[in-house]
């Protein structure tokens, strides 16, 4: 069974369904369903059409539904509507699809948080964590998001704003590793840099290129991960940092600035360093301060003390770290590398096997796993 195909055809077969007067719920469901009765038919007797297929099972599903609520009756003229047999259109649906679950009755942020996890393919706990926030209360959320579109229709997508939120998030989740989905983020990008001309359209785009050109050299042959600084540079995708820096500079230019272009910029000065030592940290830290003045985000600040750290010393880093909540991921890493720069190994080995404890994935929990125990080492020596 070819459960990438599956994810692929996935969003749609969903906005066909959409589209074709079911609500989002309810559609959700009938494509689960027809998912997992592809699953059981398929090793054995593949279609020749497996979005056809899928299309004609869900929407069979959804109408089963209908017929069995009494309450929702006046869906029955949707019964003459079921799609022919026969070849279904290769067109992607799927940026349709979040435009159209950036519905104008949500908030942004629960726009997002159901897209994620009904197009975007990613779990509760995931969109949890992107969020900062518990998976109960994610949870709630999505499911609340739920009730509200239950009701309406998709005759008026959302704004691009929340749909680039969506594409940044989907695309840090497949970067982080836990799941494979930066591709498909830049893919859907481009797309929507083909159809609209937006400074922050393009700004997202060149910061996925920036971050996704380094990505061959951020783990090691064991899978383990590789620090910025020690990575091989000479394994950067030069032509994808081209192509990144130039559709920023082309963003820039235009005096609109958003928070997905300063990201971008601080982006390009790491690729445009030859090596760690070179990198121009006070711009960097400059970078910082306008996405901190954008986005008043304390994950920006974090990662602005580090810059600090780097650009004026481990000890004015550790200053900027002082007033922000302990309980940020990635916090304690941030500690220890700051404490173990500013020459206390004692701490920064405490610290980073706490950040260990806590980490999200098991590749970053390996390595704060190696740091602590690299330092503990080289304090029994």
């Amino acid at each position: 069974m070819d459960q990438a195909l599956l994810r692929s055809l996935t969003p749609s077969v969903l906005a066909v369904l959409v589209r074709r007067g079911a609500d989002f719920a309810a559609a959700e469901d009938a494509v689960q369903d027809a998912l997992v009765e592809a699953v059981r038919v398929w090793p054995a007797d593949p279609p020749r059409d497996p979005k056809g297929w899928l299309i004609t099972v869900a929407w069979r599903r959804f109408l089963d539904t209908v017929r069995a609520d009494a309450a929702r009756r006046r869906r029955e003229d949707v019964v003459d509507a079921e799609p022919t047999p026969g070849p279904t259109s290769a067109v992607d649906d799927t940026l349709a699809l979040y435009f159209l679950c950036a519905h104008p009755s949500l908030t942004p942020s629960s726009a997002v948080a159901l897209t994620l996890r009904a197009v975007g393919g990613l779990t509760t706990r995931q969109i949890a964590h992107a969020y900062l926030v518990p998976e109960a209360t994610m949870a709630q959320r999505i499911s609340r998001a739920k009730h509200t579109v239950a009701s309406v229709r998709f005759d008026e997508p959302g704004d691009v704003t929340t749909v680039l939120r969506v594409l940044y998030l989907v695309f840090n989740e497949g970067y982080t590793g836990d799941v494979d989905l930066a591709a498909e983020a830049i893919r859907l990008t481009r797309q929507l840099a083909a159809a609209i001309d937006h400074p922050e359209v393009a700004g997202l785009l060149a910061l996925m290129l920036l971050h996704h050109a380094r990505r061959a050299s951020r783990t090691a042959p064991d899978g383990s991960l590789v620090p910025l600084a020690e990575q091989d540079r000479s394994r950067w995708d030069t032509t994808a940092i081209a192509e990144g820096i130039g559709i920023l500079q082309a963003a820039l230019a235009r005096d609109r600035l958003g928070e997905f272009q300063a990201q971008a910029a601080i982006a390009a000065l790491h690729a445009d360093a030859p090596t760690a030592e070179e990198t121009d940290w006070v711009q960097i830290v400059e970078w910082y301060d306008e996405l901190a003045r954008l986005t008043d985000s304390p994950v920006v600040r974090l990662n602005r003390a580090v810059a600090v750290g780097a650009a004026d010393g481990a000890r004015a880093g550790l200053a900027a770290l002082a007033g922000l909540d302990d309980s940020l991921p990635r916090y304690l890493a941030v500690a220890a590398y700051l404490h173990e720069r500013d020459g206390d190994p004692t701490t920064a080995a405490r610290l980073y096997a706490e950040a260990a404890h806590k980490a999200a994935n098991l590749a970053e929990r390996d390595h704060l796993t190696r740091q602590a125990a690299r330092l503990n080492d080289h304090r029994r020596r």
